[in-house]
């Protein structure tokens, strides 16, 4: 979110339709964002269709009103100290109740993503959206990174790039305490299942190869992951390999067709459109849209 309405239009390129804000229309234009509920509500009339970001990150903190919140297909209510989890790729909506505040983190995926260690198992919890009751460290933290945020002080970058790295933590550890019930056997699965997935990503495996890897069902490995971690085996295994390919768009020089033919595709064109499906631009144009 930011503090004008020209800066936030709609791509209909699918039947969910993909806000796409400053950190997508071009590269975030700052470590991160910061805005209150009610700038960009006011703007709405308090209300947001159901939508989804292709490439941002957000953390809602609701301190006074309230209303609802959509969450894939299913609206539930929000209070006052409720932090809503917004990953990116979500389909999310809003209705507020007039004069609600409330604080707005927004990160890139790709910041959070160079903080993130698959052996540290944040990963999951952070990918679950979701709504849980605010801590008062973490209310502490979203403070701080709204005083920082308006500063243009000595190592300000620095700065809030770590407070976004410890408020993603804390809202990872808020998640996990919710969910006390998940057997140690299906953590165990998940995490095998990561692992496999960092190995063997640019080979294009299904999810029945990987359920052979790891002796259990496709059935069983889905229906694991989707109770773990709010998504499907399948969505798991193109994120990765997404994930590797805004990396290398990013941080290397190969060309968008190299970068294709390293990630597994032989045919550019099928790279592009994997590639765009997922996050609803064109690698040449992610490219782009980061050098400017």
């Amino acid at each position: 979110m930011d503090s004008s309405a020209k800066n936030l239009y709609f791509s209909n390129m699918t039947h969910i339709e993909n806000y796409n804000l400053f950190g997508e229309s071009s590269d975030l234009p700052d470590v991160v964002h910061c805005e209150t509920i009610e700038t960009r509500s006011l703007i709405h009339n308090w209300e947001f269709r159901p939508h989804r970001h292709t490439r941002l990150y957000q953390f809602l903190l609701v301190s006074a009103g309230g209303g609802k919140a959509l969450i894939e297909e299913k609206w539930h209510p929000i209070a006052p100290g409720d932090l809503i989890n917004v990953p990116m790729g979500v389909v999310h909506g809003f209705r507020f109740e007039p004069d609600t505040q409330g604080w707005v983190v927004t990160m890139t995926s790709e910041l959070l993503e160079q903080s993130l260690h698959a052996s540290e198992g944040l990963r999951p919890s952070l990918s679950r959206a979701d709504i849980v009751r605010c801590t008062p460290e973490i209310r502490g933290l979203v403070r701080s990174v709204f005083d920082e945020y308006p500063n243009r002080r000595f190592a300000r970058a620095h700065v809030l790039r770590s407070l976004a790295g410890v408020l993603a933590g804390l809202v990872a550890r808020a998640i996990t305490a919710k969910y006390p019930a998940k057997s140690r056997s299906e953590h165990t699965l998940q995490k095998r299942f990561e692992v496999l997935l960092d190995t063997h990503h640019l080979r294009h495996l299904g999810v029945s190869d990987y359920a052979d890897l790891l002796a259990v069902t496709p059935t069983h490995l889905s229906r694991v992951m989707r109770r773990t971690t709010g998504r499907s085996a399948s969505a798991a295994i193109e994120e990765r390999l997404i994930r590797e390919a805004r990396r290398n768009l990013a941080f290397s020089n190969l060309s968008v067709t190299e970068v294709g033919y390293q990630l597994g595709f032989s045919d550019p064109a099928c790279f592009s459109r994997v590639f765009k499906r997922a996050t609803g631009q064109s690698p040449r144009a992610f490219r782009q849209n980061l050098e400017r």
